[in-house]
Parts: C-alpha cells; structure tokens; sequence
C-alpha cells in the first residue's frame, strides 16, 4: 500500500529529496551538494548531468534511509529552481552545452536592445514578465546563436529543450516525456499567460524554433511513469511546480488575497489574484501560479523580489562583524525598543520592487552619538520587514486586494522579533506554520493530489498546521511615522551609483 509521496526539490546549490506522508510531516530528508561553474565575470552555469545524478542519488537514499520501498510511493512531485536553461538531445539524452542558470546575466545586453526598440513592452503584455536576463527565453536564443550546430539540429528537430523541471522528467521517465507545467512555463519570457500557448510572435523575435519546446501541462496530474530502474518500481510522475510557486502552494494560499513571503538571501513575495491575471504598474511581476488538472482555471500571481533581505543579516556578521552568527541578530536588537530613527537601505545591488532603482545603494542614516550595535541590528530587521511592506503594499495597490494575514517560510521566517515587527508594520496577522519545507510539500501536494492521495484542497488545509501566529501591535500613528522616515532612508540610498 502507497503510504507516501516523494518530492524532489531541486535547487540553485543542491538537490533534495524529502518524503511525506499523509499528515503532510516530511518523514525523512536526504540532500547533496553540487559543483557552481563560474566561466567569467556574470556567467553562472551548472553541469546538467551533475543535476540529474544528484537529484537521483538524494531519492534514492531518501529510500534507503526510511527503509521506504518504492513500491510504498504514491506519486513522485517535483520543485525546481526557475528559469535555469537546459537543450540536451532527444535521442541520446545529452545535454549540447552547460545549463544557463537563472543567475546568469550573459543576455543583459539583448535584452537592452529589445528593450531600445520598444519589444519589452510586447514581452510584458504577453507574458507578464519584465525583459531581463533572469528568464529563460534569451537563454535560449543564446545557445541556438552561440553554441555550434544547435541551431540547426534544433530546427531539425533533434534537440529539446526544458527548465530543470523537464529535465529531470526526461530522465525520470528514460526520455519518454518532454513536458513542463504552466508555472514553469510562464517564466520563460516565451508564453503568453493568458492564452495558454508558446507565444508566436516572441518566438519569431527571439528566432527559437516552436519544435524545441515542451508541451505544458497542468501542475497537478499524471505525466507518465518513473522508468524501473531509477527507483526500483514505476512510480506516477504528478506534479511539477516552480519553486517559489510550489512553496506557495505548499503554504495552502490558495484563495485570492493570500499570500506568502519565503525570507532567504533575497525575499520572494507571491500573493494569490485567483482567476485574474493583473498587470501591474510599478514593476511587479504577473505570473501563473499553478493549474490543478485540465478541467481547472489557472491560478496567477503577483510577485515581486526583494534582492537582500537575510544578507544583510550576514553583512552584519561578515562585513560589520557585530555578530558572530546570523542567529544572534535577534537577541541584539531585542536590546532596543527600536531603532530610535535609526534607517538601513540594504541597497547593496540596487533596488527592486517597487522602487526598481539598479543605481541605488545600501545607506545606513538617521545616527547619532547614541546609536549602538543594537540600534543597527533593529534597523536590519526594519529593513527586511520594510522592504516586504513595500512590496506587499503594492500589490494590495496593483490588485486591488486586501491582504488579510502573511504566511511566512525560509529561514528568517524563525525569527520571532522580525516576524513581529512584520506584523507590525504590515498591520496584519504574520503566520508561521510548524512545517518549514514549504516547497518541497508544495510538489507533494501537487502529486498527490492528482493521483487521490489527498481528495482536495480541503485536506490541505487540515493538513496546514500555525506553529505561531504574529498578531499587529503597533499603533497606526507609530506605523506612520516608521514608514514616513522609511520613506525618506529609501529617497537617499537612490541614484547613489550615478553621482
């Protein structure tokens, strides 16, 4: 009897393999790390083969650890990192060049020329995306014009391409499946989230043959089958959702106005906008969160990025050296009953939402001969939960959507004083479940679904279980006069790099 879903999180660093069961409590975890390829200033790449063979050998030992048969797993889900590039050959499997990772800024300078011609404005209306190198879609259109021979093997039919989702779905299933799902597909910069489709005209621009593309599918349903010899036993291949939108999932926000902010080195925010996609003016992106079968609405998102949040907690330990450990910066600035004016614009690569200000740089105002270490961890954790404010609120803004609470994950999420003071400045309840695997339960939630493990979104949702909930306490006089001088700190730390 299937008594668990295995999901595979395959991300930026290493790949992880967790099993769960029916409560939705991961039961056993296994991960391994894996080589960073830098060949020159901006470029980040990743040995395609080093991602599968990691990603098998984590599931394989996940099993092994648990004493879990294959023969016990009700489905098979998968979580990726975004945008990550990959073309291999159809026929033999192998990859024609490293995978372009969604780091990687090599196509800065084509997206600035389709950006001088007016282009990214169609790009935008299509696909909801900015123009940027962070997506797949001039990654692509890189290796077909730099890379010898793709592009005609690729008009020829003979290549594939896929996120890091369908890759490892090619070899999970020993190349039967070429197939992504709609929140993998919609950060691309090639589909048009609104009519569900590669989008034509963008692929005529970017000169990538449609036959190079994977069909796309819903987030939740059988693929196919896991090929024998991987795990043992044919295992449904059942869900696929990109990171940031299986970790929303997994958070169960699954009604318009809900939404979720996962605290790592950046932060990234995702607010459910149900059936509707919204454009946004100011800079936010409009993205599919998932479909839940072929006879299901797509669900959109806006999501914004915030780049620094937990690394100007590291800042503090690395550069500042006012702490030893990241974990210590909680009970420094718990010394104070705040910053006492004291403002920090972790601007150390620009701004993003809503300010989107890539000259902007990190300024630390308002000090005076009183100001201590303590006064700067507490404008350190202002400045993340600030930061997300921002956004937060112009996606109410945007949306025109109350948000009625904030469920929280990643690391940060552990802090208890910065989850208050989120609270606070948000104005609403902050609420941390007690399971923080949020992306990889995502995926399984995804696969199991589709294949009756769980019944419906209801089991979810009893399956969600608050560790703890953050309830406002400031008063909307204080909260004013914070983001009154946030406001002014944001004015300075801009344009900084041109003078």
């Amino acid at each position: 009897m299937a008594k668990y879903i295995l999901a595979l999180d395959q991300g930026t660093t290493s790949s992880r393999a967790i099993l769960f069961g029916e409560s939705g409590q991961p039961v056993a975890t296994a991960q391994q790390e894996f080589p960073q390829i830098f060949p020159r200033p901006g470029w980040v790449e990743h040995n395609p083969l080093d991602i599968w063979r990691s990603q098998r050998d984590v599931a394989r030992a996940v099993l092994d650890q648990r004493g879990v048969r294959a023969a016990e797993i009700a489905a098979i889900g998968i979580t990726n990192q975004r945008e990550t590039t990959i073309i291999w050959d159809r026929r033999t499997g192998e990859p024609v060049y490293n995978a372009i990772v969604w780091q990687c800024r090599r196509t800065a300078a084509m997206c600035d020329a389709l950006k001088a011609e007016g282009y990214d404005r169609v790009i935008r209306e299509k696909t909801g995306l900015v123009t940027d190198a962070y997506f797949s879609g001039t990654k692509v259109a890189w290796l077909l014009d730099n890379v010898p021979g793709v592009r005609r093997r690729a008009e020829a039919g003979e290549l594939a391409f896929g996120t890091v989702d369908t890759w490892l779905l090619w070899n999970l299933s020993d190349g039967a499946l070429h197939v992504t799902d709609v929140s993998n597909a919609s950060r691309t910069l090639l589909y048009n989230i609104y009519t569900g489709d590669w989008d034509d005209d963008i692929l005529a621009k970017l000169n990538i043959p449609r036959a190079l593309l994977p069909e796309v599918r819903p987030s939740s349903e059988v693929y196919g089958e896991c090929a024998t010899h991987v795990l043992g036993a044919s295992i449904p291949l059942a869900g696929i959702a990109g990171d940031q939108q299986a970790a929303t999932f997994g958070q169960v926000a699954v009604k318009p106005g809900m939404a979720k902010n996962t605290y790592g080195t950046g932060s990234f925010v995702l607010m459910n906008t149900g059936e509707t996609g919204i454009p946004s003016d100011s800079g936010l992106l409009t993205t599919i969160l998932w479909q839940l079968g072929v006879d299901q609405p797509v669900i959109y998102a806006l999501e914004g990025s915030i780049f620094v949040t937990g690394a100007a907690v590291q800042w503090l330990r690395d550069g500042l050296g006012i702490i030893q450990s990241a974990g210590e910066v909680e009970s420094l600035a718990a010394q104070v009953d705040s910053a006492e004016g004291v403002y920090f614009v972790p601007a150390f690569v620009g701004l993003g939402a809503p300010s989107w200000d890539p000259y902007a740089r990190g300024t630390l105002i308002g000090m005076t001969r009183g100001t201590t270490r303590a006064h700067i961890a507490r404008a350190t954790l202002d400045a993340i939960a600030l930061q997300s404010y921002d956004v937060l609120e112009t996606m109410r803004r945007d949306g025109n959507i109350e948000l009625s609470a904030l469920r929280v994950d990643g690391g940060a999420s552990q802090n208890n004083l910065l989850m208050q003071i989120q609270a606070d400045v948000l104005g609403v309840p902050v609420e941390r479940p007690a399971v923080v695997e949020t992306t990889a339960l995502g995926a399984s939630y995804l696969a199991g679904l589709a294949v009756g493990f769980w019944s419906c979104c209801d089991d979810l949702e009893d399956n969600w279980q608050l560790e703890r909930t953050f309830e406002p306490r400031m008063s909307s006089a204080e909260r004013e006069a914070l983001l009154e001088g946030w406001r002014r700190a944001v004015e300075r730390s801009q344009g900084w790099a041109q003078a």
